[in-house]
């Protein structure tokens, strides 16, 4: 039975539809504007946009059409005895009306009215103009950008037509409805951000500039929305920070922001924005924000930032259910962010002024926080391993296992061949999904490269912590065990193509060169480690068959000498091993590595005369000296395996003669003063010769010639002393 009110209701939805036929047939049959005009007057007093069916739009735009509506927009004049602007105001609210209709939205008429709906969005109230006429005006206008505004198209409409621009001038200026433009701003810049940032840079920073003005100050209920839309603002990490002077204090506001919020008694809602904030301008921007405040203040903040995201994330992700995971990724992602940071602060240490003690308490909470991460990675099932949350989650326990493996040693080595098969798994068979992509680039808080190598890279973010695990005998053993050495071969043969496929190192993926020097340290460790693994599994062959046939294309080129120097000792170490094998015969391809390898070890020192006391030093050739503290332990190391090689490759010596090699040595010793010269470059010129004058009667004939055994003596080369002495 209906209800007095439900009749009251229809009553008046009758009397209501029964007055707009009126009006529409007025229109219909108006001869001119002035009877146009009181028939609309009548629709907008009888009518609101929003109490009308589609059905009633649709007559109303049939009876009137844009071109009228379009013609009382521009007429700034009022009749007499009417408000100002009513005109206009009449205009909006058919346009407005109009917008509720998906079609009409798109129209080209509608289109077309853009500039005139940003005029009045960014425009202030003139003298005697009637507020109510004005505001209902501006209302409108964000009516009709709001609806264009959820297509596409008419987003790319809205910003070629100067939309962004009036919207920054709006909420600048606080305009009615200035909060209208700041939440359409974000939409816009969400849409098409470099296009945005492109075109309206200046006013978008005025912006920023405001609310982070806004956030430092503002101590109620705003200053929890503005954490969601502060990072909307910021430059993108294409953009230099520093071309802009009032980026040092826009940082420093969101410094004191979230601060303030994190200091305080917070409900979930409020907290969670906070850290995302906090995770985003860690991921963009680096420390630098913090770094500046003073030591004491800067201490409480890194601790509590810390605490509070390793807190959160054992809160979701120990809940057995798992809902909290899955429900807020965004949020957990963020503390991923600033967990990392965390890692950061503690390797300083003193150098960000934490206390020993606040350094410990660090790890431990940080410690607890992996151990849930390992416990969530350990209940992932095997539909669940494309989800961008795990890679995320997977991403983080790699940078942890990069800095410390000695926590948590069990957990790791029980969640180790999971990430092996989570490795393998993307690496055969990525998926390209735009969607896909899209989770990721949120999750990963900006827009970098991740997004786009997720699917396929996971062992990138894998291989630092693999590098110091194959180290140990217990994770080595997992790795073997598991194939991870068959894996990685597969892996560096995809890195080093495309690293090769690029002539210009500008050019080359993130990472890729780093990749290949990671994976030629874990394979480095297992040749040390595990020889009998070297000399067992054919993969070692293709391995040191591709890494022959690369070396001669990196030393000619100085941007990629470490790598060539991670090439130069892991081939020399393998070939130790593999001397009797077939890749090592007298063929071009060996014979040409070993002329490179003399190459790189050979050209690292010269001869200088030191002018204060007139003594000739042996010191590091320019080249070399740029990089010797990431090369000088792998250049000790192949002089010794090169020296090994020696007596197994009888062809080498003859390599070491035509090279020149040993007349280059023995002239740097001549020249230099023997107290000068450091013991351990001592021992690595005596293990390389002390082999050729065993194993080679022309080296050795070579050495007596340049007075050898005069030289060994001089630099307590023992064992040189002794091969040389012998008949």
């Amino acid at each position: 039975m209906a209800s007095n009110s439900d009749k009251t209701t229809g009553t008046e939805s009758q009397s209501r539809n029964r007055t707009l036929e009126r009006c529409l047939k007025v229109l219909q049959n108006a001869k001119n504007d002035s009877e146009q005009f009181a028939a609309l007057l009548l629709v907008t007093k009888v009518v609101k946009a929003g109490e009308t069916d589609t059905d009633s739009r649709q007559r109303i735009f049939d009876a009137i059409g844009f071109s009228f509506p379009n013609r009382l927009l521009i007429t700034k004049e009022s009749p007499s005895g009417c408000p100002n602007l009513i005109f206009r105001a009449l205009g909006m609210t058919l346009f407005a009306c109009f917008s509720t209709n998906p079609e009409m939205v798109s129209h080209p008429q509608m289109l077309n009215t853009i500039p005139i709906f940003n005029e009045i969005v960014s425009s202030s109230i003139e003298p005697g103009a009637d507020i109510t006429t004005f505001t209902s005006m501006i209302e409108d206008s964000y009516q009709c950008l709001q609806a264009i505004s959820s297509s596409p198209e008419g987003q790319r409409h809205l910003v070629t037509q100067g939309t962004v621009f009036a919207l920054c001038h709006a909420y600048q200026n606080q305009c009615h409805g200035c909060e209208k433009a700041l939440y359409l701003l974000v939409c816009l810049l969400n849409a098409m951000e470099k296009v945005c940032w492109n075109t309206c840079k200046p006013e978008l920073l005025k912006v920023r500039n405001v609310l982070s003005e806004q956030f430092a100050t503002d101590q109620g209920h705003q200053k929890f929305e503005l954490c969601n839309l502060m990072q909307h603002f910021l430059p993108t990490p294409s953009e230099d920070p520093t071309e802009d002077p009032t980026f040092t204090t826009c940082l420093k506001n969101c410094y004191i922001g979230l601060f303030s919020i994190l200091s305080s008694k917070l409900s979930i809602s409020q907290r969670d924005p906070a850290l995302k904030l906090a995770g985003f301008l860690l991921a963009v921007y680096g420390t630098d924000w913090i770094m500046t405040v003073n030591a004491e203040t800067r201490s409480k903040f890194l601790s509590l930032l810390v605490n509070l995201a390793c807190v959160e994330v054992r809160i979701c992700l120990e809940d057995p259910s798992q809902e909290a995971a899955y429900s807020k990724p965004d949020v957990i992602t963020a503390c991923y962010s600033i967990i990392e940071f965390g890692m950061m602060v503690c390797v300083l240490g003193d150098k960000v002024h934490l206390t020993e003690a606040e350094g410990r308490q660090l790890i431990a909470i940080m410690v607890e926080a992996f151990g849930a991460i390992i416990d969530y990675i350990k209940q992932v099932k095997e539909e669940q391993l494309r989800d961008p949350f795990l890679f995320a989650s997977i991403r983080v326990l790699g940078a942890w296992l990069a800095e410390e493996t000695c926590a948590l040693k069990q957990e790791v080595c029980d969640v180790l061949p999971f990430l092996i098969h989570y490795a393998r798994v993307l690496f055969e068979c990525p998926i390209r999904s735009d969607n896909v992509d899209n989770e990721v680039k949120e999750l990963s808080l900006t827009d970098s490269s991740e997004a786009k190598t997720w699917s396929r890279d996971a062992l990138r973010f894998l291989l630092p912590g693999f590098c110091h695990l194959s180290v140990e005998d217990a994770p080595r053993r997992i790795l073997i065990s598991h194939g991870f050495h068959v894996l990685l071969l597969r892996y560096f043969t995809q890195q080093w193509e495309v690293f090769s496929s690029c002539q210009n190192a500008q050019l080359l993926p993130d990472k890729t060169e780093m990749n290949l020097r990671t994976a030629c340290g874990i394979f480095l460790n297992l040749v040390v480690t595990d020889p009998a693994l070297i000399r067992q599994e054919e993969c070692f062959l293709t391995l040191l068959n591709l890494l022959m046939k690369s070396l001669p294309s990196l030393l000619c080129n100085q941007s990629y000498l470490i790598l060539a120097a991670n090439f130069t000792t892991l081939g020399l170490m393998m070939s130790r091993i593999l001397a009797g094998t077939p890749v090592l015969q007298e063929t071009s391809v060996p014979q040409g590595f070993f002329q490179e390898a003399i190459q790189f070890l050979s050209k690292a020192h010269a001869a200088e005369k030191e002018e204060a006391d007139q003594r000739t030093l042996i010191v590091l050739t320019e080249r070399y000296q740029e990089v010797w503290d990431q090369i000088s332990e792998l250049w000790f190391l192949g002089m010794q395996a090169f020296s090994s090689c020696i007596p197994l490759l009888p062809w080498l010596p003859q390599n070491v003669i035509e090279s020149k090699w040993m007349n280059n040595i023995f002239d740097l010793l001549t020249q230099a003063s023997p107290t000068s010269v450091e013991l351990d470059l001592v021992a690595a010129f005596q293990c390389v010769l002390a082999e050729l004058a065993k194993n080679n009667k022309s080296c050795k004939n070579f050495m007596l010639l340049k007075n050898g055994a005069e030289r060994a003596n001089l630099y307590g080369m023992s064992i040189l002393k002794d091969v040389l002495c012998k008949n």
